[in-house]
């Protein structure tokens, strides 16, 4: 039997206080509320989650270079590195399979100095403002992108 595919699911500053910081904006699910749900929909479509939450930016680079020799995919809130971090920036652009970018909230109707993202520039795709549902969708999301990926090169 073959090893089910890993995702790699990151969370960056902060969010280890879901459930506790600004429930009117984020809710009152806990990060391991999020890690539950994005696991137990990659447990339905045959893959594996690895979650990882650090508020150090140079810990979630080294937790994205650790991927790209254990992961199929990258599913990542980078909370407010998301606007400033180019060393996501960088060390996503070197990852070779899907990356998700997801955001609890909509950072396009928050204040403007959230509304630039240095990280979907490198992402295959961004999930914003669906709260907990937002990780389902990455997940489906990169499933669908790995068996498309699997289907080209089976037919290759």
């Amino acid at each position: 039997m073959a090893a089910r595919p890993i995702v790699s699911l990151l969370h960056g500053p902060n969010l280890n206080l879901l459930g506790q910081r600004e429930p009117h904006i984020y809710g009152t699910a806990t990060i391991n509320d999020y890690v539950r749900i994005a696991s137990d929909m990659a447990e339905s479509l045959g893959l594996v989650i690895e979650a990882f939450q650090t508020n150090h930016e140079g810990e979630l680079v080294d937790a994205i270079h650790a991927a790209r020799a254990t992961s199929a995919a990258i599913v990542i809130n980078p909370g407010a590195f998301t606007h400033y971090a180019w060393s996501l920036h960088d060390a996503l652009a070197a990852f070779a399979g899907p990356v998700i970018e997801v955001h609890i909230s909509n950072p396009n109707a928050r204040e403007s100095w959230r509304h630039t993202s240095v990280v979907s520039p490198v992402a295959t795709g961004t999930i914003v403002g669906l709260g907990i549902h937002g990780y389902e969708l990455a997940v489906q999301a990169v499933a669908r992108r790995l068996a498309d990926g699997a289907a080209a090169a089976t037919s290759a």
